[in-house]
């Protein structure tokens, strides 16, 4: 456990390596999961407005976490211009990610939800560094249906189509994707199509 809903905002945290889930209370006394963050990924940014936290974050594996004391690096900020961009940046990423994930259970059926989940892991993963065609769900299942607003059952049963459909090859927690283009287009982002080449002429 990081920090618990409702606690004194303290501490801003970087996962270093793992990952982590955050979770704010539920009707029927069952959390709802509100995020998951992976290595190089900031936690804590939705206690800034409150000066506490307004959800729960839990580790979801053995992980290494990084803890930024908030009082000095808000002081810090304030003589370094560039940390403070940096964490307005930040901020103005966490509140589309949010406003994301409405857009998603608003509007996307099923399928869609879970293509724009893995999309979305697939590109984070890649960003820092790591393989964005094979990875872990350090999730489980009941977690990434309650995120997504989905039963199990659901979850299971689109994962066996993708695999059906060539999307991806499941082996329990491990995920290849076989064929992102046509993931990215089922979650309904736009694909940007490959760029054309040139073929060189030469004069006889």
């Amino acid at each position: 456990m990081l920090f618990r809903h409702g606690e004194p905002l303290r501490a801003l945290y970087v996962v270093k390596t793992g990952s982590v889930k955050t979770c704010a209370p539920g009707m029927n006394a069952e959390e709802q999961v509100l995020g998951f963050y992976l290595p190089g990924e900031p936690i804590g940014l939705g206690g800034i407005a409150q000066h506490c936290h307004s959800r729960t974050a839990r580790v979801l594996e053995t992980s290494a976490i990084c803890e930024i004391p908030y009082l000095p690096l808000t002081q810090l900020a304030t003589t370094l211009p560039a940390l403070q961009r940096q964490l307005y940046h930040l901020l103005s990423r966490e509140l589309n990610q949010q406003s994301e994930m409405l857009l998603l259970l608003g509007r996307k059926h099923a399928a869609e939800r879970l293509a724009t989940f893995l999309t979305d892991l697939s590109q984070r993963f890649g960003r820092r560094g790591l393989s964005a065609t094979e990875f872990t769900l350090s999730m489980s299942r009941h977690d990434i249906s309650n995120y997504l607003g989905l039963a199990v059952e659901t979850i299971s049963r689109l994962f066996s189509r993708f695999q059906a459909d060539g999307l991806l090859q499941v082996d329990r927690k491990q995920i290849k994707i076989l064929n992102s283009v046509a993931l990215k287009r089922l979650s309904g982002a736009p694909v940007t199509p490959p760029p054309r080449r040139h073929r060189s002429h030469q004069q006889s």
